[in-house]
């Protein structure tokens, strides 16, 4: 049996964009939620009912990625315009364009730490930058052919990456070469990442399949083929327990990894499900797709601790280390066939959809002037004036409503143009373009003032961690203190049936 509570349910609905959402992810803070489309906008959507979300302009084509910084204070996004954006997730709505890719980027990621940012593009290149320096410092080519996604490992040390020669490949960060590469893919892969232990990979495919890798043995551990389309997108549970995938056959999978089987089918899209992203906690994701719709699910199923999963599961109890290096090298390909016996359950979802948030339009396009970028003296982050932030379309008390709709299928994305050259810089910086801000006077004591509330929201944000920590080992003290009383009152209980026992004998021998 799986170990699942209660059905996942449809908790909220988020309409915005004006065509297909094609990346997705939650703030560590748990209070936002970033999406892309093919509209050239960003999206943050605060989690509060009835907040404002945000609208970021500044891309000139499809975005294809987002994520945010591990401290949740950046975000940053990859287009086919061939740049990455990183901005400042609030009012002001600033950014910073990286440049260096000759075709569309695909995906973007940043490393644990946040000081470094990976992408993959369709000039057949992996690039790693420098989020503090705003510049670039080496690329990856080994691929043949387009590169659809890369992730850093949880510890930083290696790269994945995948795209259209039909090969994951693994990178070392310190050496900046390729120490494995996985072949045995049955056609484009469209998803790499890492799980939350850096032990396995995980890897989604045109052919509608999902595969996990274990990187110490260098074996294809697990392959599920549940999708009747191509997978467009996974997520790893933070346990590592489950794994959701979105996909064109407009469904949404969940499996159970410890068991090894698909336990839900969700339907909800009205057309190719093209990202899906769990929170950082695990007790909510999110999925986006062709419907140009947004959708924020409940898990439920997290609602069964951790701890009880572990009981079941005993030899889970101890986290598995990381790989080493030396473990992972090339080795022969171990084909792994699918498990049967599958279990498909599609639970009916709710309208649950709730009034859409109104949205602040933040950002304009520019393409004109290039300015060298430096970092700002006091935190290390981007500087405050690469791009102005004006109000540009806000209707008090109107919401945004849909309009349009994506067709096709993602992972059948435009290919690189032929002729295009390919980059032969390796540990070379370029500097970045950015777009200066002429603000006025009153421009620069507004942004100073937004700039110390971002500081004090930063430590609020702090404090409401250590008090979640602070509640969480009152909790757990609390409950041993409780299970020391119920035993010491069975104890008890036990002493003094013993003794109204040996009384009674005692009596009756008389």
């Amino acid at each position: 049996m799986a170990s699942v509570l209660e059905d996942p349910t449809l908790e909220r609905h988020f309409a915005g964009h004006k065509d297909a959402v094609t990346c997705a992810d939650f703030n560590p803070n748990h209070k936002q939620l970033a999406t892309g489309s093919v509209d050239k906008t960003l999206l943050i959507w605060n989690l509060a009912l009835k907040a404002r979300a945000l609208r970021l302009v500044g891309h000139q084509d499809a975005i294809t990625g987002v994520q945010f910084s591990p401290s949740g204070t950046l975000v940053a996004s990859s287009s086919k315009d061939r740049t990455v954006r990183l901005w400042t997730p609030t009012m002001k709505g600033e950014s910073s364009a990286f440049k260096a890719h000759t075709a569309a980027v695909r995906s973007v990621a940043f490393c644990q730490h946040g000081h470094k940012l990976v992408t993959a593009s369709d000039d057949k290149s992996v690039k790693v930058w420098s989020v503090h320096h705003l510049c670039f410092v080496y690329s990856l080519n080994q691929h043949t052919n387009l590169v659809r996604c890369a992730r850093f490992s949880p510890d930083g040390r290696l790269i994945a990456s995948c795209g259209d020669d039909r090969t994951v490949r693994l990178w070392d960060t310190s050496t900046k070469h390729c120490i494995n590469c996985f072949t045995d893919c049955g056609g484009s892969v469209t998803f790499v990442d890492f799980n939350s232990s850096g032990t396995c990979i995980a890897t989604s495919g045109a052919d509608s399949s999902v595969k996990i890798w274990d990187l110490r043995t260098n074996k294809l551990i697990q392959h599920y083929q549940v999708h009747s389309a191509g997978v467009n997108s996974f997520s790893f549970h933070p346990s590592n327990n489950y794994l959701i995938s979105g996909s064109s056959d407009r469904t949404i999978k969940i499996m159970d990894l410890l068991e090894g089987r698909l336990i839900y089918t969700l339907h909800g899209h009205k057309g190719a499900v093209i990202t899906v992203a769990f929170s950082r906690a695990g007790g909510l994701f999110a999925s986006g797709g062709a419907d140009s719709q947004v959708l924020l699910w409940r898990t439920n199923f997290d609602s069964k601790s951790y701890q009880d999963v572990l009981q079941q599961h005993s030899w889970r109890s101890t986290p598995d280390p990381p790989p080493h290096l030396s473990d992972i090298h090339p080795r022969t390909p171990h084909l792994h066939h699918p498990q049967p016996g599958a279990i498909q359950i599609s639970p009916a979802v709710a309208d649950t959809r709730s009034t859409d948030p109104h949205v602040t339009v933040l950002g304009q396009a520019s393409h004109s002037n290039k300015a060298p970028a430096n970092i700002h003296p006091s935190n290390g982050f981007p500087p405050r004036q690469v791009t102005g932030s004006r109000v540009e379309g806000w209707k008090g008390g109107e919401s945004v409503s849909l309009a349009g709709s994506a067709a096709g299928n993602w992972t059948g994305a435009d290919s690189a143009g032929k002729g295009r050259r390919e980059e032969e810089e390796t540990t070379q910086t370029h500097p970045l373009e950015v777009v200066p801000d002429h603000s006025s006077s009153l421009d620069l004591m507004l942004q100073h003032i937004v700039q110390q509330l971002d500081f004090l929201t930063q430590t609020v944000s702090v404090l409401e961690e250590r008090l979640t920590l602070t509640e969480d080992k009152m909790k757990e003290c609390l409950f041993h203190q409780s299970q020391i009383l119920r035993d010491m009152r069975a104890e008890g209980e036990r002493c003094r049936t013993a003794s109204e026992e040996s009384d009674g004998s005692s009596v009756n021998f008389t």
